[in-house]
């Protein structure tokens, strides 16, 4: 017998007892309390769910993706499997090309304007 179909058997078998088992544990449900914010004892003074800019949700998230990017380019001066320099450097000038690109896309769009 293969080892694919068994792995998909038991992954699927898991998932269905999974599925049951959820249904079959009781619900909890947390009173106010465990729902309220704790400040060391005391009544919390405002809504501790303060609203959050999305503008620096942006940044962050351009900050990984941009961060990421460069991150698959250090490893290319080691690639000693590649067969020429010339390869490595064309995958390393389409990585920074790529990364040109996203950050001229969102400079259009608007995305970097902090003020408004």
């Amino acid at each position: 017998m293969s080892l694919l179909p068994t792995i998909i058997a038991i992954t699927l078998g898991l998932s269905l007892v999974l599925i049951i088992l959820s249904f079959w544990l009781p619900q909890m449900n947390p009173d106010y309390e465990k729902l309220s914010p704790y400040e060391c004892g005391f009544d919390p003074l405002g809504s501790a769910r303060l609203p959050f800019s999305l503008r620096f949700f942006l940044v962050a998230i351009l900050f990984l993706l941009f961060d990421l990017e460069i991150a698959l380019l250090l490893p290319l001066p080691w690639g000693d499997q590649l067969a020429s320099p010339t390869l490595t450097f064309l995958l390393a000038s389409a990585v920074l090309a790529l990364l040109t690109l996203g950050l001229v896309y969102e400079w259009v769009q608007g995305g970097l304007d902090w003020a408004e």
